[in-house]
C-alpha cells in the first residue's frame, strides 16, 4: 500500500513535468512563428517601398520579441533600404541598434563594419575609425583594416590608408569578406608616396 502511494505520486509528478515540457515547446514554437510572420510582414512592406510601415513593423517586432534574431535581420534590411535611399542617418540608427543589442556576436560585428562604412559616407571618418579596434576584431580583422583604409583615404591620409590596405590584403582569406582585387585597386589608386601625408 505504501509503495502504491509513492508510485502514484511519481506518476503525477512525471505527467506534470511532461505536460510542462510540452507547453514550453508549444509556446516556444508559437513565439518563433509569430516572430517569423512579423519579419515577413516587414520584408513585404520593404518590397512594396512602404518604408514607414516597415519601420513600424520592426519597432513592434523589437518591442514584442526583444533579442529576436528576426528583429536584428529586420533592422539590417531597413539599414540597407535607408542607404539605397540615401537616408544615412536612419541607416546608422538601425545598424547601431543591432551592434548594441544583438545576442549574436558575429551579427554585432557585421553591423559594426556596416556602420563604419555608413559613417565614412556621412563624411565622418573619425567616427568610423573609433568603431574599428583591430585588436578585438578576431576573424574580422582584415575587413576592419580595409574599412580603416577607406576612412583614412577619406581623411586624405594616403600613407595610413596604404598601410591598412596592405594589412587587409595580408590577412585576407576567402571567409574574411575582403575582395582582394578591389582592395588592391583602392591601394593602387592612392596618391603616390611623395604626395601622401
Amino acid at each position: 500500500r505504501e509503495n502504491w502511494l509513492w508510485l502514484v505520486g511519481g506518476l503525477v509528478i512525471g505527467l506534470g513535468g511532461l505536460a510542462g515540457w510540452q507547453y514550453w515547446q508549444t509556446s516556444q514554437r508559437q513565439a518563433k512563428e509569430a516572430e517569423s510572420a512579423a519579419y515577413q510582414a516587414d520584408m513585404d512592406a520593404l518590397s512594396a517601398n512602404q518604408f514607414d510601415q516597415a519601420l513600424e513593423q520592426t519597432r513592434k517586432l523589437r518591442e514584442e520579441h526583444p533579442g529576436s534574431p528576426y528583429a536584428d535581420q529586420a533592422d539590417l534590411a531597413l539599414a540597407r533600404a535607408a542607404v539605397e535611399n540615401n537616408k544615412l542617418d536612419e541607416a546608422a540608427t538601425h545598424l547601431k541598434t543591432v551592434m548594441d543589442t544583438s545576442r549574436d556576436p558575429q551579427l554585432q560585428q557585421v553591423a559594426r563594419t556596416r556602420l563604419a562604412r555608413v559613417h565614412i559616407e556621412r563624411g565622418k571618418p573619425d567616427e568610423a575609425l573609433a568603431l574599428l579596434d583591430v585588436a578585438s576584431a578576431g576573424a574580422f580583422a582584415p575587413l576592419y583594416h580595409e574599412i580603416r583604409g577607406d576612412a583614412l583615404a577619406a581623411k586624405g591620409d594616403a600613407k595610413g590608408a596604404r598601410t591598412e590596405y596592405e594589412a587587409a590584403l595580408a590577412g585576407a582569406t576567402p571567409e574574411s569578406g575582403v575582395d582582394k582585387p578591389y582592395v588592391e585597386m583602392k591601394r593602387d589608386h592612392l596618391p603616390a608616396a611623395g604626395a601622401a601625408k
